[in-house]
């Protein structure tokens, strides 16, 4: 059964970081790109990150950048997203998911993605 775990949320004052891992079973990683996503309440999911398992590559938006970094280790079978700086307006619930088909990242959009998790909720507050 394929199925992502996200851990590592919490309660962080502003400024602060946190690590999000997301696990994989019941496939290898190494041949999918596996996107970061975001909701918060009222809003939109939205991409913040994407990663190649296949080749390490990267993809930020501009909400991310520079302060968010992902990155996998293959052997774990697991993807993180190392996040520092963080602001209230970063508070959401955090979703991992597998791009359908794809090595690389290309699609930035909730149903160009699969095998969601259950989320891990970032929250940033004083």
């Amino acid at each position: 059964q394929v199925q992502l775990v996200e851990s590592g949320g919490g309660l962080v004052q502003p400024g602060g970081s946190l690590r999000l891992s997301c696990t994989a079973s019941g496939f290898r990683l190494g041949y999918f790109a596996i996107g970061w996503f975001r909701q918060a309440p009222g809003k939109e999911r939205e991409r913040v990150s994407c990663i190649s398992t296949r080749d390490g590559s990267t993809y930020y938006e501009e909400s991310g950048k520079g302060r968010f970094t992902i990155s996998r280790d293959n052997a774990k079978n697991t993807v993180y997203l190392q996040m520092n700086s963080l602001k209230p307006e970063d508070t959401a619930v955090y979703y991992c998911a597998v791009q359908k088909n794809a090595y690389y990242c290309s699609g930035s959009v909730p149903w160009e993605y699969e095998y969601w998790g259950q989320g891990t909720q970032v929250t940033v507050s004083s």
